[in-house]
């Protein structure tokens, strides 16, 4: 299955920077806003834990998704590598599960946007939504090198912001409740809330269906996983400064009102807002912050989807037809539902965790299993141009963590796990 694109006649490689500012942007929209609600119950240093381990995880399944297709044509997505290796019924399976990530992501964005546009004018929220639909679906529609420009801006507007954001959270920074040094704010049986931070922890790591397109944009798996790597690092440097400044600044208990109303974007801000209401700017310019994180994962997050649904459906994505009809299957539903069906943000999120978890973690380890069987089978071994290293260690581990993700988030949904502000 050789690649079917003549590299000769290819452009320059584009740099590493690009993609891995698409592979950030992919995950600090869920990450940033989703992160300090679902991390209160473990503060800091717990939250920190569980992000190093899922960040190991979630760099490793991206690699694994690289391996498994290498010797495939050049546009083909997690779609047709599934039906070759495992058959049309995991293919459809699989397919609905990447559909619902990707779709329940672009949901939570979009009805996140129109809340917090809302908060700023006087359009109506579902209305404010479909506008910041039809601007900010441009890009994605367009071509992937827009999406690359688009990322890199946002990012470099966001590293801004974020900056000055930081520069004034620091300012009044208490590491007695940063590391939960005062035993009323925090003691060692509020661990036992680490289990639902975990789903939350993985979607902010989510980035695996942007993988193909990656591979797709550098034509060399090399640099795909560089970006990968780069962006996958990006974002958890921000998660860190973000906690460290949130959780250093706001007290535990005035997360349970955040809780309460589901995580909503707009209930975090609010819950920012009056804890820094002398400092206006301040207020401004993180909620500037939140806008342009939601935006990036937004753009990134359609670009994956868009792709793969042009794969799934066979779509000609080099015609406009085709790319008209790729992005309405891509973000009309989304759409939709977010008008007719709204709900909270981490419930979202948690969904979108335990379905990522099937295909981004357990599908990825079979495959590069199977794909690793065949090649040995036909004596194609040493063919493989790039091997994730660790053996069938690395591969149940990576499987093992999303069998734990799933089964937690189920827990979690029937209310058999206990949740900060909720007992």
């Amino acid at each position: 299955m050789d690649n079917s694109i003549d590299k000769s006649k290819i452009k320059p490689i584009p740099s590493v920077l690009g993609g891995g500012c698409i592979i950030a942007c992919a995950c600090v929209g869920a990450g940033m806003l989703g992160l300090p609600s679902a991390g209160a119950g473990v503060w800091f240093i717990g939250s920190m834990i569980v992000l190093v381990i899922t960040m190991l995880v979630m760099i490793t399944s991206g690699c694994l998704l690289l391996e498994a297709l290498q010797s495939y044509p050049y546009k083909s997505s997690f779609s047709t590598l599934t039906k070759d290796l495992l058959g049309k019924k995991v293919q459809f399976v699989t397919n609905l599960t990447v559909y619902f990530v990707g779709a329940i992501l672009l949901y939570a964005y979009i009805t996140s946007s129109g809340l917090i546009i809302q908060g700023y004018t006087s359009l109506n929220a579902k209305f404010a939504s479909i506008l910041f639909l039809l601007c900010f679906s441009i890009p994605i529609w367009h071509s992937t090198r827009v999406v690359d420009r688009v990322s890199i801006i946002l990012l470099i507007f966001m590293v801004l912001s974020f900056t000055f954001s930081m520069t004034g959270l620091s300012a009044n920074l208490d590491t007695r409740v940063l590391f939960a040094l005062d035993d009323k704010a925090f003691s060692i049986t509020d661990s036992r809330y680490v289990f639902a931070f975990i789903p939350v922890a993985l979607a902010s790591f989510g980035y695996q269906h942007s993988v193909s397109s990656m591979r797709d944009y550098y034509l060399d798996v090399r640099k795909a996983r560089n970006a990968l790597v780069l962006g996958v690092v990006l974002a958890f440097v921000f998660y860190t400064i973000w906690l460290f400044a949130i959780f250093g600044n706001i007290p535990r208990d005035s997360f349970t009102s955040v809780i309460a109303q589901d995580g909503n974007i707009d209930a975090l801000l609010n819950n920012v807002r009056e804890t820094f209401s002398d400092k206006h700017w301040l207020e401004n310019v993180l909620s500037a912050f939140s806008a342009a994180a939601i935006l990036s994962s937004f753009i990134a997050v359609g670009l994956g989807l868009f792709d793969f649904l042009a794969d799934a459906f066979q779509f000609d994505a080099s015609t406009t037809k085709g790319r008209n009809q790729t992005w309405a299957v891509t973000f009309l539903p989304p759409l939709i539902c977010s008008l007719l069906l709204p709900f909270g943000f981490l419930t979202a999120i948690g969904f979108a965790a335990s379905a990522a978890a099937f295909w981004a973690c357990i599908i990825p380890a079979i495959l590069v299993k199977k794909f690793r069987n065949e090649c040995a089978a036909t004596q194609k071994d040493n063919m493989t141009l790039y091997r994730v290293p660790g053996n069938d260690w690395t591969l149940v581990s990576v499987a093992l963590f999303g069998v734990v993700t799933i089964i937690v988030h189920l827990l979690n949904t029937l209310s058999l796990l206990p949740v900060f502000g909720q007992e």
